[in-house]
């Protein structure tokens, strides 16, 4: 499909909203149990934090080592093909860990299946995401990336904001296994919805190394890295700076967040086409960091809210906007495991966060956590400035 059809025949974007749909539904499979898994470990006898911790974290685990793999299939089977393996994988590791709901196994074998079954959903997360990105961008065009992109984050942080209190819910009414179920239903939903949507082109070529395609995006990666960190500060300690502050609201600031964050997504989501991926992002990190900054030395709490909101609207464009910059600079046989591995770099941030951020509030506080956050989005402002420079040389 030419570019000029992409732009007047609007059936390519009713294609991505329906993508979008399937991916929100599909994506409860991630969002339901995150909230519920850690308190149905710790009522196990035996099993402390760390285990309900690791249970629930071992999925990042594992979207992290399948990026590669995940981008390959996108880049040789296609968008299509990948997003529906990672659908059915969706379905299968929900019923798996149905399994740890059942009361008459030992302890030792509920807790093993329920990590084997998390271990399987983080595969089908980065089969999902990469797969809908290929997909996606292999309807709409190239120069509709920043679209594709904005879609499918507001898509899954949209099944965050939601999922956790249902599932909690679900789980506080009707146990683990039913729990599970109605997460195994959702992504057949999503499967039927994309059924028919046809697939994208796919483009060959020859495959250089995987370190080498993240040599060639490792700018844009340390960028989206550095802007985690504050989005995974914010959604481990805000609730904590809010209690040890004696604040009321300590819920409201996730959800100001959340509303900003999608907000963003929907309302600038053509902007990183229209003027430029580099220029969006400088932006957008700024006023993240703007956000931070506002919550470290925030006297009250509706500053603080207003930190919150800031670093929503700020932190909602730097992915899509980094991901089009991503795409322009790889042969579209490879954007499948570019952008794997461009995620690759926010998982890490935000793996890595939660740790450094936890030493970081024991010894100084929860304030100096917003400090930190502060510091590397602006940090990540300097990076992306420097590409900028870059690009006007070459020109």
């Amino acid at each position: 499909m030419c570019a000029s059809h992409v732009k007047s025949d609007p059936a390519p974007l009713r294609l991505l909203a329906r993508l979008a749909i399937a991916l929100f539904l599909s994506y409860m499979a991630v969002a339901l149990p995150l909230a519920a898994i850690p308190v149905a470990v710790l009522h196990w006898p035996g099993y402390g934090n760390g285990l309900a911790g690791l249970a629930v974290g071992i999925a990042f685990l594992s979207t992290i080592l399948s990026r590669n793999h995940s981008g390959a299939f996108a880049d040789t089977k296609g968008g299509r093909s990948c997003m529906r393996a990672g659908l059915a994988i969706y379905v299968a590791a929900s019923l798996v860990c149905a399994l740890s709901g059942l009361t008459m196994l030992p302890g030792g074998t509920r807790y093993l299946v329920l990590l084997a079954g998390r271990l399987l959903l983080g595969i089908g997360e980065s089969l999902t995401i990469v797969g809908m990105l290929g997909w996606g961008i292999g309807l709409m065009g190239q120069q509709r990336a920043g679209r594709v992109l904005a879609w499918t984050g507001a898509a899954m942080y949209g099944a965050f904001a939601v999922g956790g209190p249902i599932g909690l819910a679900i789980y506080e009414q009707a146990g683990m296994g039913a729990l599970m179920l109605v997460s195994a239903l959702l992504p057949l939903i999503g499967l039927a919805l994309v059924q028919d949507v046809p697939p994208s082109p796919t483009h060959a070529g020859g495959r250089p190394p995987f370190w080498h395609i993240l040599g060639t995006i490792r700018w844009q990666g340390i960028a989206v890295a550095l802007q985690g960190v504050g989005f995974a500060a914010l959604g481990a300690f805000l609730p904590l700076r809010f209690i040890h502050a004696h604040w009321p609201y300590a819920g409201l600031g996730l959800t100001c967040f959340g509303l900003a964050f999608v907000a963003g997504r929907f309302a600038c989501g053509h902007l990183p086409d229209r003027i430029g991926g580099l220029r969006v992002a400088a932006l957008s990190l700024t006023i993240e960091a703007a956000g931070q900054y506002l919550l470290w030395c925030a006297p009250s709490p509706f500053l603080a809210l207003a930190g919150a909101v800031l670093t929503g609207a700020g932190c909602s464009m730097v992915y899509p906007s980094l991901g089009v910059e991503v795409v322009r600079v790889v042969p579209p046989h490879m954007r499948g495991t570019a952008l794997g591995g461009f995620a690759a770099f926010q998982d890490l941030a935000y793996g890595a966060t939660g740790p450094l951020a936890g030493l970081l509030a024991d010894r100084y506080g929860y304030d100096i956590v917003f400090l930190l956050g502060g510091l590397c989005a602006t940090g990540a402002v300097g990076v992306v400035l420097g590409l900028l420079n870059a690009r006007r040389g070459e020109a």
